[in-house]
């Protein structure tokens, strides 16, 4: 935010923009570490996330930022296995790996 507004300031300093506001917008940051899928994660068993392909070391980081209380924050895939874990959906390791 800080950066957005100095940045404003420097356009308006150079003659880039005709207007000046300094006037903090509200925003709304949405959190993928919600209460919700911090419980999702504790209640996924180790066997499970294996048996559908998932690296056991991916689990085991999810539920140690999961027990505590400090933000995390999940990788697109990683989300989009949290997903698919509600629908029973099981799929190839080649589906979910990054290239």
């Amino acid at each position: 935010m800080i950066f957005l507004k100095a940045r404003e300031l420097a356009h308006y300093l150079v003659g880039k923009q005709k207007s000046l506001d300094l006037i903090s917008p509200d925003y709304t940051i949405s959190r993928p570490d919600a209460a919700d899928i911090r419980k999702k994660i504790m209640s996924i068993p180790y066997a499970e996330w294996k048996k559908r392909g998932f690296p056991k070391g991916t689990l085991q980081y999810m539920k140690k930022n999961a027990e505590g209380d400090q933000p995390f924050s999940l990788n697109k895939h990683v989300l989009t296995r949290l997903d698919q874990w509600d629908q029973g959906v099981q799929i190839s390791v080649d589906q979910w790996l990054i290239r």
